[in-house]
């Protein structure tokens, strides 16, 4: 029956992951995953998150099935949190929010719910992109393509590596049908780090209204590039600006929850009748695949975001992991230079979040994993969340050596 049935090949990244595990060298350094781990190395609970389930334990309650679209409060504040309490969209009824299983699950039931109704669409997603990004698209249907992105420099002309190609970017936009699906990172670009500025995504604006296309942002790291107000200031723009489009945003990284799969999606439509069709059309979908989703993420959320006590803690919890971020990327540029004078590595503090690309070569970073135990994807991004005060000068070094 299952004979002619391909090997599973791996993800690259999980699997990169599984070996760092395997490896029996204690001063090992996992850069890999996308997961933050504090100065100690290990993934905090947050204090904000410790109390909502204490709460929710103490209280007790139900173990029912949730409603196909989620619990209700956590997607009220999942709308706050996006776009602000007293936005025009909310107050005119035109989001509709789904609890998704993480964003990732709200990638897919967007995809899934694109391919039904917009059927002759394309998706177009940054060179590069999280690799899951092509898959999801491409997984319920959909073609994709790429639209110009991270400038890897050009050592004849002397420009650096590390910025945006946002000429080129838009120049692609230009030239693409009406309905074509523009796949966006709101902030904190995986996997290079480099986003978009506030002037860049104003002058993006009239180019997807004017080319009738429909911006899909991935929001998945708010609160880690400038801060969680800043960090949506992709989402109020596109809806102040009447765009319809597409946002799912998660919870893992800035609740540090990640098993819980505690997401959502939203939809800005022209209008509320329309909003509710969009709703009703996507609980169809998610009852084709999941059916409902996870309880205990709907309780975490909505009471970290909702309780006049636990929201600052949060805030607060935040500010501490994107502030120790940014301190690790000032002592890694540091030993870099000091250990490689005349190289300029500024980009590590110019890119944002937990994600850089460090131009490093697949032959060296192979050259990190096997000789200095220090793993990095082989396209070259870093997971900047994984250093901490006990290695970062021995990461730094491995890097100067492999790129001497």
């Amino acid at each position: 029956m299952f004979q002619h049935i391909e090997p599973y090949a791996g993800d690259p990244i999980l699997s990169l992951n599984e070996a760092f595990q395997k490896d029996p060298r204690a001063d090992k350094v996992n850069l890999s995953i996308g997961i933050y781990f504090d100065d100690q190395g290990r993934i905090p609970v947050l204090g904000s998150v410790r109390q909502a389930e204490a709460q929710m334990l103490a209280e007790g309650g139900t173990k029912s099935y949730l409603p196909i679209e989620g619990a209700a409060a956590m997607r009220s504040a999942v709308q706050s949190l996006l776009f602000g309490p007293e936005h025009e969209a909310l107050a005119s009824g035109r989001v509709a929010t789904l609890q998704t299983v993480g964003s990732s699950g709200g990638l897919k039931v967007g995809a899934d719910f694109l391919k039904r109704w917009l059927p002759g669409s394309a998706v177009w997603v940054s060179d590069p992109t999280w690799d899951n990004h092509r898959a999801m698209f491409e997984g319920a249907g959909l073609p994709v393509h790429t639209y110009p992105y991270y400038d890897a420099g050009d050592a004849a002309s002397g420009r650096p590596a590390g910025g945006l190609r946002f000429d080129a970017m838009l120049e692609t936009l230009r030239s693409l049908p009406a309905r074509n699906v523009v796949l966006l990172h709101a902030c904190c670009h995986n996997p290079t780090g480099v986003d978009l500025t506030p002037a860049q995504w104003q002058a993006l604006v009239p180019v997807l209204r004017e080319r009738e296309l429909l911006p899909y942002l991935d929001l998945a790291y708010q609160g880690y590039g400038d801060g969680i107000d800043a960090d949506a200031h992709a989402v109020r723009l596109l809806a102040a600006s009447g765009l319809v489009f597409f946002v799912a945003n998660s919870f893992s990284k800035s609740m540090s929850v990640y098993g819980e799969r505690a997401g959502a999606l939203s939809v800005v439509c022209g209008d509320a009748a329309e909003a509710e069709r969009v709703l009703g059309q996507m609980k169809a979908t998610v009852r084709r695949n999941y059916s409902s989703p996870g309880l205990h993420a709907a309780g975490i959320v909505s009471r970290v975001l909702d309780d006049t006590h636990l929201r600052p803690q949060w805030e607060a919890e935040v500010t501490a992991m994107r502030e120790r971020i940014a301190g690790m990327r000032r002592s890694l540029h540091s030993v870099l230079s000091a250990k490689r004078p005349g190289h300029d590595f500024s980009y590590f503090l110019q890119q944002r979040g937990m994600f850089s690309y460090t131009g490093l070569s697949p032959a060296q970073v192979d050259r990190l994993r096997e000789e200095f135990g220090v793993y990095l994807v082989r396209s070259g991004r870093m997971c900047v969340a994984g250093l901490n005060s006990g290695n970062v000068e021995r990461t730094a070094s491995a890097m100067a050596a492999v790129i001497g």
